[in-house]
């Protein structure tokens, strides 16, 4: 993973992972507004599939969850809703997401969120040896070892992906 040096300064996901003592690499990139993890893979020379994005969702009852996938893939939204299991999961509206994670969209972090939520990850990102995942700002991805997610944020394994 190529790596550009730029100072950023703390965000609460970055606090998380100090206290929890998880090594991780820090990669700055150009924020581009609606460009995704297409975007950030391109600038830091990643592959798409090892960008994994926070997705903040909600049930039918409205409460909120957290689903981690590859940056090339999108979720099934029913598929989610059968294993984990619900009635619906559908995407929360940004400013609604923002309330719930305490980041905005494009900076959103599954680490130090403003509420405890539930976090169901793509059970294949747990077999990749490293990921690049939001670090809590827009143009800021942070790298970490996937095998961390369970015990760091009680992340599920589910299989929800569909392949763009």
């Amino acid at each position: 993973m190529s790596k550009k040096s730029a100072h950023v300064s703390e965000t609460p996901a970055t606090q998380f992972l100090r206290q929890h003592k998880v090594p991780f690499t820090e990669h700055v990139y150009d924020y581009v507004e609606h460009g995704g993890t297409a975007e950030s893979s391109k600038q830091l020379g990643v592959e798409e599939h090892a960008v994994v994005k926070t997705l903040v969702m909600q049930d039918e009852k409205a409460q909120p969850l957290i689903v981690l996938m590859h940056g090339d893939c999108t979720v099934s939204l029913k598929e989610l809703a059968r294993q984990i299991p619900c009635k619906k999961v559908e995407p929360c509206k940004p400013d609604v997401a923002q309330r719930h994670s305490g980041y905005m969209v494009g900076g959103t972090s599954p680490f130090g969120t403003r509420k405890e939520m539930p976090v169901f990850v793509e059970s294949t990102i747990l077999e990749l040896p490293t990921i690049c995942i939001n670090g809590g700002r827009r143009g800021y991805l942070v790298g970490i070892d996937p095998k961390l997610l369970p015990g760091l944020v009680g992340a599920r394994p589910v299989q929800c992906a569909i392949a763009q």
